[in-house]
C-alpha cells in the first residue's frame, strides 16, 4: 500500500499526463494505472468504511501538495497543478511533508507519519471529512426499504421522473426504475441500492448489467461503500451498456448539494479594526 508521501510525485506526474487537472476519481484511476497497483490493494477499505485506504492516502497526498502551493482545487473536487506544481522536481516534492510540518507545526523532523499530523485531509470541495463519516454511519444504519426510499427521493430531486421502487426478490438486484429527460430525449434508468461498508466488486456490476438486458440501456448503482477499480472498469467496458456508479463519498456530496437531511450554516466572523479606532 503506497504511503501518502509516496503518492505525491505520482500525483504530480498523473496530473501532468491528464493536461494539468483531474477529478478525484480520474486522478485515483490514473495513479492505479501508472503505478500498476493491484485491484486487491486498491480495494482495501479504510477503517472509516467510506473510502479505500488508497483513496485516503491519496487525499493526504493532495492535501500536503495543496498546502505546499503545488496543487489547487475547485469546489467541485477538480484538482489542478499550479505554476509551481508544473515546474516542481521530484526532489522538491519529496521535501513537501517536512516543509509543511515545519511551516504549520514548527516541527523539524522529516519523518513521514501515517496518518499525518493534521486532523483531516481536504476532500476536494473544501470540507473536512467528519460530517461525511457521521452521514455514512447514519445511512448504513437505515433499514433496506428506507435506503431505497432515500434513493428514490434523491433521484427525484436530481431531475428524474416516474421513479418507482420495486425491490422484488429474484429481480436481479434491481431495486427501482426512473426516467431521466434531457431536452428532447428520455432515458429509462434502472437503479440498485447497496448499503455496503466495504467494496462493491466487478461481479456485482456484471450481474446488474445482466438484469438490465432487454429492459434498459441505462443503469445506476448507489452504495454507501466504495467500488473496486475492476468494478469501475467493468462499468465502462467497451461494447457493454455503461453503468453509472455512485460511491459513499459521491452520495454524501449529492445529499449535501440537494439539502436532503443536511443543513449548511454560514458563521459570521466579526473583526475589530483597532487602527480605525486609533484614527478617531
Amino acid at each position: 500500500m503506497p504511503t501518502f508521501d509516496g503518492l505525491m510525485w505520482p500525483t504530480i506526474e498523473a496530473l501532468r499526463e491528464t493536461g494539468g487537472s483531474a477529478s478525484n476519481e480520474e486522478l485515483l484511476s490514473k495513479i492505479i494505472q501508472r503505478e500498476a497497483i493491484s485491484d486487491e490493494v486498491a480495494s482495501l477499505v479504510h477503517t472509516d468504511g467510506r473510502q479505500s485506504r488508497l483513496g485516503y492516502n491519496l487525499a493526504w497526498a493532495k492535501t500536503y501538495l495543496k498546502k505546499a502551493g503545488l496543487l489547487t482545487n475547485s469546489q467541485r473536487g477538480v484538482w489542478s497543478l499550479t505554476e509551481a506544481g508544473e515546474a516542481a522536481s521530484r526532489s522538491q516534492v519529496a521535501d513537501v511533508p517536512a516543509g509543511v510540518r515545519r511551516a504549520e507545526y514548527g516541527r523539524k523532523d522529516d519523518v513521514a507519519v501515517d496518518p499525518p499530523v493534521t486532523p483531516q485531509p481536504d476532500d476536494g470541495d473544501g470540507e473536512l471529512a467528519s460530517w461525511r463519516d457521521q452521514l455514512l454511519r447514519t445511512l448504513q444504519a437505515l433499514r433496506p426499504d428506507a435506503f431505497e426510499r432515500l434513493a428514490q427521493r434523491l433521484l427525484r430531486e436530481a431531475g428524474f421522473t416516474k421513479v418507482e421502487v420495486t425491490g422484488r426478490s429474484g429481480d436481479g438486484g434491481i431495486d427501482g426504475v426512473g426516467v431521466l429527460r434531457l431536452n428532447l430525449l428520455s432515458f429509462i434508468t434502472l437503479f440498485q441500492c447497496k448499503r455496503y461498508v466495504g467494496t462493491v466488486g466487478s461481479g456485482a456490476v456484471r450481474d446488474f448489467r445482466g438484469a438490465m438486458v432487454g429492459r434498459s440501456d441505462k443503469g445506476l448503482i448507489i452504495t454507501t461503500g466504495t467500488f473496486s477499480s475492476d468494478a469501475r472498469r467493468e462499468a465502462t467496458r467497451d461494447g457493454a451498456p455503461a453503468i453509472e456508479l455512485i460511491d459513499g463519498d459521491q452520495l454524501c456530496t449529492l445529499l449535501k448539494d440537494l439539502k436532503l437531511g443536511l443543513t449548511t450554516e454560514l458563521v459570521e466572523h466579526v473583526s475589530v479594526d483597532t487602527d480605525w479606532f486609533g484614527q478617531i
